[in-house]
């Protein structure tokens, strides 16, 4: 029983480290400028033919785990593209790819003379609230992959760190 216990602790753990970077994405995720995804689905499909999520996967690469737009984005943006003649799909090894027509190449040439969204960031109202959700957003995905695939002296000196770390932050509002 205590196995099952403390299993099921792990699971919990592990699921309220993943709801804790999930309320910073959100934050972030939101600041995120209109165009952005068509921005860089046409950067990227300039690179070469993806599929949908080929196209999530390198977005969160680009920006450094900052920025993963959901299926819920992509995907309508990629058949709008479609239907406005910029991308064409064709079904490979099980998976619908894109990639640009003539006139989308045009299109995706015109938006390589701007930074990339992940280059630009966020927008830039975010301030340091959007900087301190990053930050947030990246301590709990390191803390999720420590307890997924650290030693449990790892996850030790894991908990510690975070442990001092709450408490200096505690701090800053509770002392100033």
């Amino acid at each position: 029983m205590k196995s099952s216990s403390a299993d099921w602790s792990i699971a919990s753990a592990l699921q309220t480290l993943e709801d804790f970077g999930g309320q910073f994405k959100r934050n972030v995720d939101m600041r995120m400028r209109k165009g952005d995804v068509r921005s860089a689905v046409l950067r990227l499909l300039n690179e070469s033919p993806m599929h949908g999520y080929q196209i999530i996967h390198e977005i969160e690469s680009r920006s450094g785990g900052a920025w993963k737009p959901s299926p819920g984005s992509v995907y309508p943006t990629l058949q709008l593209l479609v239907d406005e003649g910029l991308l064409e799909s064709k079904e490979t090894k099980g998976r619908r790819t894109y990639s640009l027509t003539p006139t989308g190449k045009e299109v995706a040439a015109a938006e390589a003379e701007s930074p990339a969204p992940w280059e630009t960031g966020f927008d830039r109202s975010t301030g340091p609230r959007g900087t301190l959700a990053l930050s947030g957003m990246k301590l709990a995905k390191a803390a999720a992959e420590v307890a997924r695939v650290g030693t449990p002296e790892q996850m030790e000196k894991a908990t510690k760190l975070i442990d001092e770390a709450a408490k200096k932050l505690s701090s800053i509002v509770t002392h100033n």
